[in-house]
């Protein structure tokens, strides 16, 4: 029995115990207030941080929290920055979630932007909302932060839209019930979940029971014919096309975290394998068999070429949105094609629903390993920077030169989060060290995002002992979402921030309105930005860098490199100027738009 196997089957038993549990009488034993259940149970799977703002609605329970031996209370400056660190946190933490708590209605409503970032992104993020206690939800008297018209559960619909499930707890003698579906369900699911937890509530006493069987991701098992049947039509497949495969690694692989049997397939088969833009880091990529990242027509030539010319490509987790996938423009015919996901399987036109890849990549692994001696030697070009000749010593700092610069500056370990517009395009083409973590947020794209987020990394990633952060934002960006900073200082973290000062909105000037005033911004003085966001007592560094002569400096500085204090090098580029596979994303959009237009006419 496989590692995978014996997960899932604990898993199910755990599940059917909590299920015999809720019918089993609860006399006798000892009790624990729901607060407390709620942040054992988070307590339980990892959860050392929790997020949000504090309102009246969730004050006693915050009580709860700061109190608590293990989780920390990470206050934000708004609840929207709050969800992006909750995002972020979770995405650091595998097999664990992250945590926003708010208060009713207007804190609440303020984290949606960040709860349906995560809905998009596939990332397990439990909402907790503070609200009125049960007796006046019943009474529903004129309570501020209501819409003024008794509809006390109109914010929990609206959640619905953005969560995979809602959990709105009204009876006591259900409430751990509720509370472990609601968790369950976001690991299984990784999505957010959304939970009321009332003020009369939380320091109900219930029973503690429960808490002695574990929660977990539930990973549904195969039906063992079908997927015998699916993996004969696999190894039948390879067999026609002599072993000449491709694999594509896209988002699903990490938000489902099969990464370790998806590197032992990989491994056993000799395959190449390249990822798509949201899957990068999801493998090594200083792997010998590893080739970069495809992205439909406006791929690296050489890289182009050996994914579309190999006869068979086994695409796992696809994800095939707009910028991750080059707008659509991905040139493997669907008869070449295999796509293997976490609840289905497709064989050219052929669909088998319920046939999960956890379980059956290590089916494939015993089954197409056979195919070694031919796949390992399918060439497989090294995926290496390549700085432009001559920028180096250049009077201005381009897109072009400084991605490929900054490829030597990360060291294995690193989290590295990259913000909506050039920066999420710039580091696809830098190869990154080994068990580097990669964060971005490319199929939702809320510019702001990745500074909050950051903060949630950041967190994790001390947490996990890991030993750096790394952001990288534009000016206009930062603008939206820069208070999340302050508690970067106020908490002792380290990051170093990368601020790209373009002085605007470079992804929308390469859209739409390059010389629009709409996508000017106000130029900052940026190196007292962490003077005036801080705590007067800690710290902090700050550069500003106009050329390549001044960033190679920079880059070899002891005292740079030390990494001591919260960093903000800012980078001084043209306001036009932006990555590659950005112009080439824009332009490939605007040809498929004018030829849908023509063919509209």
């Amino acid at each position: 029995m496989s590692a995978t196997t014996a997960e899932s089957l604990q898993a199910e038993v755990d599940r059917l115990r909590l299920e015999l549990q809720t019918l089993k009488s609860k006399q006798g034993v000892e009790k624990v207030s729901i607060g407390n259940y709620l942040l054992t149970r988070l307590a339980q799977l990892g959860v050392k941080s929790m997020f949000g703002v504090p309102g009246d609605f969730n004050l006693g329970f915050l009580d709860l929290v700061e109190d608590h031996p293990d989780i920390e209370w990470v206050g934000n400056c708004n609840e929207l920055n709050a969800a992006y660190a909750a995002d972020g946190y979770a995405r650091v933490k595998n097999n664990s979630l992250g945590v926003v708590t708010t208060t009713f209605g207007v804190g609440e409503l303020s984290a949606t932007n960040g709860i349906a970032g995560a809905f998009s992104e596939m990332v397990p993020v439990l909402h907790i909302a503070g609200v009125p206690s049960t007796i006046q939800q019943k009474h529903r008297p004129l309570l501020h932060h209501t819409l003024g018209d008794g509809r006390y559960g109109a914010y929990a619909e609206i959640s619905k839209q953005i969560t995979c499930h809602t959990a709105w707890l009204s009876n006591v003698d259900t409430a751990a019930q509720q509370i472990d579906e609601a968790i369950t369900q976001c690991l299984t699911k990784t999505r957010p979940v959304y939970l009321t937890l009332p003020t009369d509530f939380v320091q109900e006493k219930i029973s503690s029971e429960r808490l002695h069987i574990p929660l977990a991701r539930i990973v549904t098992q195969n039906d063992p014919q079908t997927e015998e049947f699916v993996v004969d039509q696999i190894e039948r497949r390879v067999k026609e096309v002599d072993g000449d495969v491709v694999v594509l690694v896209d988002a699903c692989v990490v938000r489902y975290n099969v990464k370790a049997e998806l590197m032992a397939f990989l491994e056993a088969t000799g395959f190449p394998v390249y990822a798509a833009p949201m899957g990068k880091s999801a493998i090594d990529e200083t792997w010998k068999r590893y080739g970069g990242i495809y992205v439909g027509s406006i791929t690296d030539p050489v890289i182009k070429e050996n994914v579309e010319k190999a006869k068979l490509i086994i695409s796992v987790g696809s994800l095939k949105s707009d910028f991750n996938s080059g707008n659509f423009s991905y040139n493997i015919p669907t008869r070449r094609l295999i796509e293997l996901h976490s609840d289905h399987v497709q064989i050219a036109y052929a669909i088998y629903k319920d046939i999960g890849f956890k379980h059956l990549l290590p089916k494939l692994t015993e089954r197409l390993q056979q195919f070694y001696p031919t796949a390992s030697k399918i060439p497989v070009a090294p995926f290496e920077a390549k700085p432009p000749k001559g920028t180096a010593t250049a009077a201005i700092i381009t897109q072009r030169y400084f991605w490929p610069r900054m490829a030597s500056y990360f060291k294995s370990g690193d989290v590295i989060v990259t913000e909506t517009g050039t920066a999420n395009f710039g580091i696809l083409d830098v190869p990154l060290p080994p068990k580097t973590t990669l964060v971005s947020q490319i199929l939702w794209g809320s510019i702001g995002w990745s500074v909050g987020a950051a903060l949630g990394v950041a967190i994790a990633a001390k947490e996990l002992g890991l030993p750096r952060t790394i952001l990288f934002v534009g000016d206009g960006s930062l603008q939206l979402t820069v208070q999340e900073i302050s508690p970067m200082i106020r908490l002792g973290l380290k990051p170093i921030i990368f601020l790209l000062n373009n002085h605007g909105y470079v992804i929308e000037r390469t859209i739409h309105g390059k010389n629009r005033k709409y996508n000017d911004i106000a130029d900052w003085k940026w190196n007292q930005l962490l003077d005036t966001l801080g705590d007067r007592k800690t710290e902090t560094k700050s550069y500003t860098i106009t050329t390549p002569k001044e960033l190679e400096s920079l880059l070899t500085d002891k005292e740079f490199l030390s990494n001591k204090t919260i960093t903000l090098v800012e980078i001084i580029m043209d306001r036009l100027d932006a990555p590659r596979l950005l112009e080439d994303q824009v332009a490939i959009a605007e040809k498929m738009a004018a030829q849908a237009a023509q063919t509209e006419k």
